[in-house]
């Protein structure tokens, strides 16, 4: 269950939010939501999107089935320096 809140920012403050949340593809009540959620340690993860392990490798003779672990791990550390 969930508790509506009403907060009061600055415009600047709101338009940057605005932004931020834009810039991340979520409502700007969802990215209220996060930094609130992070800031008290109860931060919930988004699942991890495994569409970057897809076209690791050619059709080529790869040697993928031998060394997956670690092509799966290097794709999803790329990932985290992306954000």
């Amino acid at each position: 269950m969930t508790t509506r809140t009403q907060i009061s920012l600055s415009p600047e403050a709101h338009r940057r939010a605005r932004v931020r949340a834009a810039d991340l593809g979520i409502s700007l009540a969802e990215y209220m939501r996060r930094l609130v959620d992070r800031d008290l340690g109860t931060e919930n993860r988004p699942a991890v999107d495994i569409s970057v392990i897809f076209g690791l490798g050619d059709s080529g003779g790869s040697d993928i089935a031998n060394h997956k672990d670690e092509y799966v791990g290097e794709a999803i550390a790329a990932r985290k320096l992306r954000r």
